[in-house]
């Protein structure tokens, strides 16, 4: 979604793992650059070419579809590849790649008949880049964060667990323009799974000749709406439009140049100046201090999103290995002063993980603010351990002024209910993944976006002990309700299923969410349409346009 929403996620803005897109392709039910060593063949801009400029917080962690999982990498992924569907910017699925898909009777079967589409490099693209690019994400010695994502087509899971072959996975190419893919269940959402990032093809030759292929712009291939023209590592990357791209038509800008600047004062001020174009959603945060103005200005746009910010405990980690303790933790929280003095432009606090627009419990499974119930929850957890006081405990988050201000709020809230001081340090975003992927950490600032429109984009993140579970919290009977979950078809009993794990999730308290975001932003004067924001946070950078 996010997918892990671990970028520069945002206090008035989601940072969501971006699987949005804009595109005007036929609809899912329709008939329907670069040298070989990499770099763009595409005719460089010229000075009366048409230029959007943003701020995309931070140096993105790869240009590789099968390894990106922070918003970040996400959004230059999607400029830069295309899948066999994508999402229109009237939130429906539309074709891409795929010109025309044939679904069987029973839903288990999948055949994709490919448009003739190019790499960037002016190679044809197959359904064979397909095959190889899934089976490659689904290898368990590439280690790919979103693999599990792979898991409705047949022997995914089994592939991945290492309990099966490359052979067995369920995703055949049939001939250079059919892919037949074979599910396990009936899943209704696989054609928003195949507009997500992680279902992008990749180029073959390349990537095998090349390990590093993905992290420099002059070895860099894709078959999206733009090509990597420059990547200047933590300071700048310049996307320039894909003459390949079998939509280019549709394709209005011709340059999009990003800056990576993590001081959102810095970012707000070059807006102001008309150094930028776009300021907010879906990569950094607005100042909070300029929010109130913004607000009565009636600059400021935005909308509610499918996304969820929480902290996340390593539960391997003293003292939140005890349950009551994380609880306490959690329930010390005051979300209500937190959105409404910090945030201000209307999120939700959180009192459940899914989202409002998945949500099988809108009231929540606990109350916000129980300080009493905080207090002796702590006591009880404490007495567990054995211990008459706690070890040292510390937050970590990427460096934001909004997960700052958060930040600094809880540890004064934590003081005055529980009577813990809590160090709070920001980490570069890099050196935050990084830490947070090792498992090094007690309490981590979290985000999640959902990657489609489904409650199981949420609760799958807690399958298993790697990808984007970063709390080392996993649990049997979850599990189980998730593989009934996978196997019914009927929506209440879903539903029902949903719940019941929800309620452990809730119970056991590896997470504590505190809000549901609203994406919030600020567009230029010279922007006739901007970045696509989808419901699900998601953005897309193929149909901006400026005047």
């Amino acid at each position: 979604m996010k997918k892990i929403m671990s970028a520069v996620a945002t206090l008035i803005l989601v940072t969501g793992v971006l699987a949005g897109c804009t595109g005007q392709a036929p609809s899912a039910t329709e008939s329907g650059a670069t040298n070989p060593s990499g770099g763009t063949s595409s005719p460089a801009p010229s000075a009366g070419d048409k230029v959007f400029r943003i701020n995309i917080g931070s140096e993105p962690s790869t240009a590789d579809p099968g390894l990106a999982d922070d918003s970040t990498s996400i959004l230059v992924v999607s400029s830069l590849f295309d899948g066999l569907t994508r999402r229109g910017v009237d939130d429906k699925i539309h074709n891409a790649v795929a010109e025309k898909i044939d679904i069987s009777e029973d839903g288990l079967v999948y055949t994709f008949h490919l448009r003739d589409s190019k790499w960037s490099n002016g190679d044809p693209v197959t359904a064979h880049d397909f095959e190889f690019a899934w089976k490659r994400a689904l290898d368990p010695a590439f280690a790919s964060s979103y693999a599990y994502n792979f898991f409705y087509i047949k022997n995914g899971e089994a592939y991945n667990a290492g309990n099966a072959t490359a052979d067995d996975v369920g995703v055949k190419a049939l001939d250079d323009h059919t892919l037949e893919v074979h599910l396990e269940n009936q899943t209704p959402f696989f054609l928003e799974l195949t507009a997500f990032a992680t279902y992008y093809p990749v180029h073959q030759k390349t990537v095998k000749d090349n390990p590093e292929w993905a992290m420099e712009a002059s070895t860099h291939i894709g078959n999206g709406p733009y090509t990597l023209a420059k990547w200047e590592h933590k300071s700048a990357m310049q996307f320039t439009k894909n003459g390949h791209y079998w939509d280019k038509d549709n394709v209005k800008v011709d340059k999009v140049e990003a800056t990576m600047i993590e001081d959102n004062n810095t970012s707000f001020s070059m807006f102001e100046n008309g150094e930028l174009d776009w300021a907010g959603a879906p990569m950094v945060t607005l100042p909070t201090d300029a929010i109130p103005v913004l607000k009565d200005s009636g600059k400021l746009q935005g909308k509610p999103v499918a996304s969820t910010y929480f902290y996340s405990f390593n539960i391997e980690q003293p003292p939140f290995n005890n349950v009551k303790i994380r609880k306490a933790f959690s329930y010390a929280i005051n979300r209500k002063e937190i959105v409404e003095n910090i945030l201000q432009t209307g999120q939700i606090p959180a009192l459940g993980f899914l989202p409002p627009t998945m949500s099988v419990k809108p009231e929540g499974y606990f109350q916000d603010h129980d300080t009493q119930r905080a207090k002796q929850l702590l006591e009880e957890g404490m007495k567990e351990l054995g211990i008459s006081q706690l070890p040292p405990i510390s937050v970590i988050f990427n460096t934001s002024d909004a997960h700052k201000k958060i930040a600094e709020a809880i540890q004064d809230q934590w003081r005055q209910t529980l009577g813990v001081d809590v160090k709070v340090t920001n980490l570069e975003f890099k050196v935050f993944l990084d830490t947070v992927d090792e498992t090094n950490y007690q309490i981590a600032r979290r985000g999640w976006a959902g990657d489609f429109n489904d409650p199981i984009t949420f609760m799958e993140i807690f399958r298993e002990k790697k990808g984007n579970n970063s709390t080392n919290w996993i649990n049997d009977k979850y599990n189980q309700l998730l593989v009934q979950i996978s196997k019914e078809s009927d929506p209440q009993k879903r539903q029902q299923l949903f719940g019941e794990a929800e309620q452990i999730l809730m119970d056991e308290m590896p997470i504590a969410p505190i809000y549901f975001y609203k994406d919030s932003w600020l567009q230029g004067e010279n922007v006739a349409k901007g970045i696509y924001v989808d419901v699900l946070g998601n953005g897309d950078l193929k149909y901006v346009e400026m005047k």
